[in-house]
Formats: C-alpha cells, sequence, structure tokens
C-alpha cells in the first residue's frame, strides 16, 4: 500500500516539475522573441529584420542552410556544381570498393554542346590482350631522371590547407597505389613522407620550405631536398586554377607553429603569397630559374601554370628552340581556370583563365608543332575526377593527369565549401582535434588507393572499348564532342595535330 502511494506521489512531483519547466521554457521563449523583436526594431544594419522582426531572422538561417539542403534534397544529380552527385558518387563507391554499376540507362544529357563521348571499336580487344602502361622518362638530361608508369597521380595540395591526417592518409595511399604526392607551396611536411610514396615538391611564389629569413631561395635546403629519395621532381608554380595571378591563401587561424616552422613564416598570420615569383618576370628568367633548380636538385623541373593568352606559349617555345631542347623544362602542368582546393577571390575563380578543355589541345599542339611533346612531358588538372575525364586527357596527348579534389573525395569530403574556414566536418581540411578524429589514416589511405586503381580500372575499360590495349594509345580519334547542332564530330577533326616544323 505504501509503494502504491509513494510512486503516485512520485509521478505528481515529476508531473509537476515538466510542468514547471514547460512554463519556464515558454517564459523564456516570449523573452527571447520580446528581446529579439526590440533588437530588430531598432537596428538599421539589415531591412528585412527591421521591416519583419523575428520572422525574418529565418531568412539569413534559410540561406545559410540552402547550400546544404539543396545537395541532399533539390539539386538532380548532375546539375549540382562543382561536382554534381554522379561524380561525386562514383569516386564514393571506388574508393569504398563498392559497385560501380548503374541501371536502367544513363542520367547524363549526350546532347549538350561538349559533351565528350568515346568511339567504341567493332572488334575490340580480348579481356587477355590487356597491357600494363610503359613507364615515360620525366628530364632525360637530368642527373636522376624520373620514370613513373601511372599516368594517374595526387594533385598539389598543402599541408596546412589540409589536415595532418589528411596528408598522412594520401601519402600513405599514394605508396599503395605506386603513385606520386605533390606537396602543394606549403612545403615538404613529415606527413608527405610518412608512407614514403614519391613526391614531387611544388614551389610557389614565396618559396614555403626553400626560403631564407627575407623570403628569398635558399639553395642549401633546396640542395637537400634534391638529395632526399622519396623527392623526385620540382614543380615551379606560376600560377593555379583558383586563382590565375595571386599567390597562395592561408588563413591565419589555420597557421599554427607547426606550419609556421615548416613554411619559414609567422604562426597565427595570414599566409599570403606574391602574385609572382621576384626573379621570373620574362621566358628567359623562367628558363633560368627552371635550370638553377635542375643543376642544385639534378632532378626533373618544370612549371604549373593557367594558361591566358596561348600566344605567350609560341614566344616560349620560340625561346626554347634558340637555347636548345636540353634548357626546356622537363614538364609542363597545366591547371584548369575554374577553381581548385585553394579559398580564392570569386573574380579569379570565376572570369580568368581558360579551362583545360580549351587550353590543353592548344599546348599539346604547339608542343608538337616545335617538336617538343617528347621533351616536354604535359601533366594536366582540373576537376578531372572519373574515368571519362582522364581517358579525355589522354587522347587529347597528355602524358599523366593529377586530382586534388577526387583524391579528397575519396578520404570522405562531403563538399561542404568549409575548406579556408578550419571548420571542414569531415577532417580534411582542418587542423581542429575533435573534426580531425573520425579521420582514420589506416582506413582512408586504402580508400585513396581504391580510387587510384579503379580510376585507372575504369580508364581500361574505355580504352578496350576504344579498341586499343593500353590507355596510353588512346588519340583523339578514339573520343568525339558533341556540336552545337547535336551531332558529334571527331576530336581527331576539331583538333587537328600540326605538323613538326623543321628546326
Amino acid at each position: 500500500m505504501s509503494s502504491k502511494v509513494f510512486s503516485t506521489d512520485s509521478l505528481l512531483i515529476l508531473a509537476q516539475w515538466l510542468a514547471a519547466a514547460f512554463v519556464l521554457v515558454i517564459i523564456g521563449l516570449v523573452v527571447s522573441v520580446g528581446i529579439m523583436y526590440v533588437v530588430d526594431r531598432t537596428q538599421n544594419r539589415h531591412t528585412i529584420r527591421h521591416n519583419y522582426p523575428v520572422i525574418g531572422r529565418f531568412r539569413y538561417m534559410f540561406e545559410r542552410m540552402g547550400e546544404f539542403m539543396r545537395q541532399y534534397f533539390f539539386a538532380m544529380d548532375r546539375e549540382e556544381m562543382p561536382f554534381n552527385r554522379a561524380q561525386r558518387s562514383w569516386v564514393y563507391r571506388a574508393a569504398k570498393n563498392a559497385d560501380r554499376n548503374v541501371a536502367f540507362g544513363s542520367t547524363r544529357d549526350l546532347s549538350r554542346t561538349g559533351t565528350i563521348i568515346f568511339s567504341n571499336a567493332p572488334y575490340p580487344p580480348m579481356a587477355e590482350q590487356a597491357t600494363s602502361p610503359e613507364p615515360i622518362t620525366i628530364g632525360p638530361y637530368c642527373e636522376t631522371p624520373y620514370s613513373p608508369v601511372s599516368y594517374f597521380h595526387i594533385s598539389g595540395m598543402s599541408y596546412g590547407a589540409l589536415s595532418p591526417v589528411a596528408v598522412k592518409s594520401l601519402s600513405q595511399g599514394a605508396a599503395k597505389a605506386g603513385c606520386w604526392l605533390n606537396t602543394g607551396e606549403g612545403g615538404l611536411s613529415p606527413y608527405h613522407l610518412m608512407g614514403h610514396c614519391d613526391i614531387v615538391f611544388q614551389m610557389g611564389t614565396a618559396k614555403f620550405g626553400v626560403r631564407d629569413k627575407e623570403g628569398r631561395l635558399d639553395e642549401d635546403r633546396l640542395a637537400e631536398l634534391g638529395r632526399h629519395d622519396n623527392v623526385k621532381m620540382f614543380e615551379i608554380k606560376l600560377s593555379q586554377g583558383a586563382k590565375p595571378g595571386k599567390g597562395g591563401i592561408l588563413p591565419g587561424v589555420k597557421v599554427n607553429s607547426e606550419i609556421a616552422r615548416i613554411r619559414g613564416i609567422v604562426e597565427g598570420e595570414d599566409a599570403i603569397s606574391p602574385n609572382r615569383h621576384p626573379e621570373i618576370s620574362n621566358n628567359e628568367e623562367l628558363l633560368d630559374f627552371i635550370e638553377k633548380v635542375r643543376n642544385i636538385t639534378g632532378k626533373p623541373t618544370g612549371f604549373k601554370f593557367v594558361m591566358g593568352d596561348p600566344s605567350w606559349i609560341d614566344e616560349l617555345i620560340d625561346c626554347i628552340l634558340t637555347r636548345g631542347e636540353e634548357a626546356a623544362p622537363d614538364f609542363i602542368t597545366l591547371d584548369s581556370a575554374d577553381g581548385g582546393t585553394g579559398a580564392a577571390p570569386q573574380p579569379l575563380m570565376d572570369y580568368v583563365g581558360l579551362r583545360v578543355t580549351e587550353s590543353l589541345p592548344i599546348l599539346i599542339d604547339k608542343l608538337t608543332e616545335a617538336g617538343l611533346h617528347e621533351r616536354v612531358r604535359v601533366v594536366v588538372s582540373g576537376k578531372m575526377i572519373t574515368p571519362a575525364d582522364v581517358a579525355w586527357a589522354i587522347a587529347i596527348g597528355a602524358d599523366f593527369v593529377t586530382s586534388a579534389r577526387g583524391f579528397m573525395f575519396s578520404l570522405g569530403c562531403i563538399q561542404a565549401m568549409q575548406c579556408n574556414k578550419n571548420t571542414c566536418p569531415t577532417g580534411v581540411t582542418t587542423d581542429d582535434p575533435k573534426l580531425m578524429r573520425g579521420l582514420d589514416p589506416e582506413n582512408k589511405s586504402v580508400r585513396a588507393a581504391n580510387y587510384h586503381k579503379y580510376m585507372e580500372y575504369g580508364v581500361n575499360i574505355i580504352a578496350h572499348s576504344c579498341g586499343v590495349t593500353d590507355p596510353r594509345r588512346l588519340n583523339r580519334r578514339h573520343a568525339r564532342v558533341i556540336k552545337p547542332d547535336g551531332e558529334s564530330i571527331s576530336l581527331a577533326e576539331r583538333y587537328p595535330l600540326p605538323p613538326a616544323r623543321r628546326r
């Protein structure tokens, strides 16, 4: 009897507490709404909030949440930018070694102007006739040439822009995949070396990692890197796709003590690189600087750029031919002017430079005409994250393709667009320990390697369908592009290769 009374009394007390809490919550809401109403009515910075107090605040919340909601609920599979759901889903499935087949027909618009389609052969080679890609030598006149086998590699992403666990994951993944890892302009960190993979050291305009206290080139440090077994090549960055004509940007909030030490800068201050190398103001000085780096390191040296006026390539080639082909860059990395992993001013990202769909054929044709394509290897990057993208670039004439954002997706990036805010929810582009905690390098390195594996597997499928046993044998006659009238034209006809001119 007493226990029943006790139980009833306890329930009554609990109900009273819940009722009191509910009343307090209601009172708190009423007071909060009243305060917001007064604040909104008395401020003049936001017209919507002044004219529609309290309710107007929802507009800003919906605007902030819109970019995330569209990704999951409103955007169609093929319409989201910069990468649509179909592209990202393929990368995720490849990285997880999941089923990459689709059913019931393509969702891709095959009639859209500029769409690339491949020409299947009537009698494709049998599966057992497949061959492995032959290595391509870069830097034949160097003390230590580099001959990678793979044609797909990891593009430049700096430690600082990426988290240490992300860089470690990519390093281990690159070693498993047999591809190179570009350091980006942030210098060589211990995390780049943890996987013992091949490294391409990128030298940005601020010379992070190879600079003295005044920001000039430290030749002793450069020579030390040249002696490192894992460092295979040196890439001088003139410009990049996210911001042609402007140097790299790393917000001070991401410049911790370790990043500052590796880069040779001040902790907590924005790391803003010059818009060009002070030593390089013309073609002669570019070739001089390439030769200087090559002589100091003994390793292949090239440059990265975004094409603007194509006539500049003619001027550079004339300068190379005057000096002799030994003075040529060992490789050229061509970036696409439609953004990249780095944060950048929107006018530069949206309006400056040429996309690789236009600039790659131009570069290949000009090098071929000058008889330099075998001497100067072409690396291309820019939104090529699926096998069709890579196959197109190889068919046009590229020797190697690199991707940054594709490998970010393989690590779990969800395109949250928080790369420059140190708030990346997946831990890929932040040094916040809480956000990095869920990124396991052992697991993610396998996913990066899987992505590379199935990228090459997908390119092989396209190559075999086109009638060749090795993807490097793809050429322009194997692909077609949709014209404005809806009909297609062969890339060999759209971009006919010029004959090599006599020297």
